[in-house]
């Protein structure tokens, strides 16, 4: 049995696509046997060249990634921050 792997219209990998078929069965249209590398955030296929490239742009990528969690510094100058907007307008702290 080989895995085959699924494309769109547009040669875009579908996740979930992939089958298993066995060595003398033919390929259908919209599938392949090459993989996609490991790490491609959107792979799409290149049928001329027989591989997969990364077709996400930098800011699509760049909003998978988690956010930064704010450092200890960062979260005690918030706190006194607040400290003093709460002192200059004379409110109280709970």
């Amino acid at each position: 049995m080989n895995t085959i792997f699924q494309y769109d219209e547009n040669f875009i990998y579908v996740i979930g696509g992939d089958l298993k078929i066995t060595e003398d069965e033919e390929i259908p249209s919209g599938y392949t046997d090459v993989p996609p590398e490991e790490g491609l955030y959107k792979a799409k296929f290149d049928p001329k060249k027989k591989m997969w490239f990364e077709s996400a742009s930098k800011e699509y990528i760049e909003s998978l990634q988690p956010k930064p969690q704010p450092s200890e510094m960062e979260i005690m100058q918030k706190e006194i921050a607040e400290l003093y907007y709460l002192f200059a307008v004379g409110g109280e702290s709970s």
